[in-house]
């Protein structure tokens, strides 16, 4: 029977404002256009907070003793001025922007891997595995200069204090919050949707983990800056379409950088600002500034540089055309502003190629080892990862990642040759074993039904059919509110709950695999389960060496000529007790010193492999393994060199072993202070 009520779907977006950068930006005159933006993101039912699939934003400040009353973006005066406007002086539009950058840095994650994505798993004890449904974020948690996610507490917390300078960018005893700058919360949330895929980035055993976190982070920020139409037209009027003079997309956080006496941003991609000249310079690439360079943030600009060089790169071609039209063929244009038209084309240009590098740099994440990731791995991981989705490369986006990186002198150790095909994570036909080269069902029948599963639940995701109890009760309560009959289907959410566990199923499978495969094989994909010579320091059990399956996830891409690309990622990891004292480890090795089956050495040596396959044949694509297997003693001698301080400047995060090794929170102190 007909109710006579129009079925009224609701809006694919929800568009918020937010400060394009920060309010210093939206407070100078020269930019007030462009000190703000409306972001369209994705659409959910939200609980007062925000609270929704993905977030739940906790305003609590501590310091100051008080709960800020949480914004409702469902209240209809919201809705119709698409949020509050952007303002320092009210807690809920601090709500709404960590919100609303939170949800855009989220959307580009699931866009490049083909999945929901997942926060890292709460685990109290090492038996036990917790789902976690939401990040938290709480944009007043701490008044000082720092910002930081909490692997511990699954959360984001944003600092705030007063200004100590007097100059022309800073006023003394004004307050700065970093829950306000753009670029600061899409670093922490970068920092979590990392967490995410590999928690093992967590562990510095080697000096590029943690510098290739906050890399990371920033690479993510940076392109983000590429996303707001109206900022990229502005500053390509700005520079002229020349991306290699100072501009704010190449820059982060510039009222943080100017508050914490850098004289301009946090960190800038292409150059730096001199204090003797009081000017920024364009900074040339060098490809020994990796051998003297050890602090994490620092270390991380290099990279940084190196990817942002590889767009430079391509953008200068893709415009090069343009330039010759707009010069009469000279290529050099004449003094004075560009034409609007010529502005709208070069900004779109660039909005194409830095689309396609922040998908290359995301996507390369699932071509990488589970743990001690080097930069030179991250290179090979994503020039394999953009060749193996879109073979064809007519711009040239691999060949310029390739040299971009040699300038800045990061390359994988033992290559012979640093072309794009040398580059290639090995396939199963490359591993010089016959088990390897033959056609592997890596499952029984018990894991091809867990697969259809899986693949099943994937599907789904990809068409927004599961909705969570949580969304499904507040869609219930916007049914009574409205009065209107809502299509269900354009509401619903992925279940990520119901991923999460098929993935564990998944994992199950996988490990039944792994211990019944024939041991030659298993070495040639970096595992050992039958010690040759046996070492005590190795986690075993009933005489074989354990094995964790650290993750199984499907991504669900398209590849070339849009047609759909699906691999399955599965991580494998074994673990070892390191000790700094290298007399100690032989010692627990042969057996001369007994351990317990809960000592935990000193560290944790862990090695293993990142396996390709193709989830249709289940057959075996690409092999990523870490730079040692499991029994590899020199692989270990080198983790124990770097926590033993041996490649450690005075003063940089890592100066002490025991810091290194037992810290709990290791972005809470790598953000202090500044960086």
């Amino acid at each position: 029977m007909s109710t006579g009520r129009a079925i009224v779907s609701p809006p694919l977006h929800r568009k918020l404002r937010i400060f394009s950068y920060d309010p210093s930006v939206a407070a100078e005159h020269d930019s007030l256009d462009i000190g703000s933006v409306t972001l369209n993101v994705r659409w959910e039912a939200l609980e007062p907070g925000p609270v929704g699939e993905y977030i739940e934003v906790v305003d609590v400040d501590p310091a100051s003793g008080v709960i800020y009353l949480p914004v409702d973006l469902n209240d209809p005066r919201l809705l119709a001025q698409d949020g509050h406007a952007p303002s320092e002086a009210n807690p809920q539009s601090h709500q709404q922007m960590t919100y609303a950058v939170a949800m855009a840095t989220i959307a580009h994650f699931e866009r490049a891997l083909g999945r929901a994505v997942l926060w890292s798993d709460y685990r109290p004890d090492s038996q036990s595995r917790h789902f976690v449904r939401r990040l938290r974020i709480y944009p007043h948690a701490l008044r000082e200069r720092n910002a930081y996610y909490s692997p511990a507490k699954k959360a984001l917390l944003f600092g705030y204090f007063p200004v100590d300078r007097k100059d022309r960018h800073n006023t003394p005893g004004t307050i700065v919050h970093t829950a306000l700058s753009h670029d600061i919360i899409a670093h922490e949330v970068t920092h979590a949707l990392l967490d995410g895929i590999h928690p093992r980035f967590n562990e510095p055993f080697n000096v590029d983990v943690l510098a290739f976190h906050e890399a990371f982070a920033d690479i993510v920020a940076l392109f983000q800056h590429f996303s707001y139409p109206g900022v990229l037209r502005e500053q390509m009027a700005r520079t002229r379409g020349n991306l290699e003079t100072e501009n704010a997309l190449g820059q982060l956080a510039q009222q943080f950088g100017r508050a914490a006496g850098r004289g301009g941003s946090l960190r800038d991609a292409l150059g730096e600002f001199d204090p003797e000249t009081n000017a920024w310079r364009l900074r040339s690439p060098d490809p020994t500034a990796l051998e003297r360079t050890d602090e994490p943030h620092d270390r991380g600009s290099i990279l940084v540089a190196a990817v942002f060089g590889a767009f430079i790169t391509v953008y200068k071609k893709r415009t090069r055309d343009l330039y010759r039209i707009a010069s009469d063929g000279t290529g050099i244009l004449k003094a004075g502003d560009i034409h609007p038209d010529l502005s709208g084309r070069l900004a779109d240009e660039a909005t194409r190629c830095a689309q396609r590098m922040l998908q290359m740099c995301i996507r390369a994440l699932d071509y990488a080892p589970p743990v001690g990731i080097t930069f030179g791995d991250y290179l090979r991981a994503l020039v394999t990862a953009d060749h193996d989705l879109l073979p064809e490369d007519p711009a040239g986006y691999r060949v310029a990642v390739v040299e971009s990186f040699r300038r800045w002198g990061i390359y994988p150790a033992g290559m012979r040759s640093m072309s794009v095909e040398s580059l290639l994570w090995p396939s199963a036909e490359d591993l010089a074993t016959a088990e390897a080269t033959r056609e592997v069902t890596l499952y029984a029948e018990k894991a091809l039904r867990l697969r259809d599963t899986e693949a099943s639940l994937q599907r789904q995701y990809s068409k927004q059919r599961p909705m969570s109890q949580t969304s499904e009760s507040i869609q219930r309560s916007m049914l009574s509110e409205t009065g209107e009959v809502l299509d269900p289907a354009a509401l619903q959410l992925p279940d990520r709950l119901a991923i999460w566990r098929g993935a564990q199923e998944q994992a199950k499978a996988f490990w039944h695999w792994l211990n019944d495969e024939d041991e030659t094989l298993l070495r040639a994909i970096g595992i050992v389960l039958t010690p040759r010579q046996r070492k005590l320091s190795i986690f075993e059990r009933h005489g074989r060496y354990r094995t964790e399956i650290h993750s199984v996830r499907i991504a669900n891409r398209e590849g070339q000529n849009g047609w759909p690309a699906s691999e399955m990622v599965v991580e494998i990891t074994q673990r070892r007790r390191g000790y700094l004292d290298p007399a100690e480890q032989a010692a627990v090795d042969d057996g001369r010193k007994f351990v317990g089956e809960n000592d935990k050495g000193d560290f944790r040596y862990r090695a293993g492999c990142t396996l390709l396959v193709d989830p249709e044949t289940m057959r075996l694509r690409r092999v990523i393994r870490t730079g040692g297997t499991i029994d590899d003693d020199v692989a270990l001698g080198k983790v124990r060199a770097f926590l033993s301080g041996e490649r450690l400047s005075p003063g940089n995060a890592f100066e002490a072993a025991s810091a290194a090794i037992s810290r709990a929170e290791p972005f809470a102190m790598l953000h202090r202070g500044g960086h």
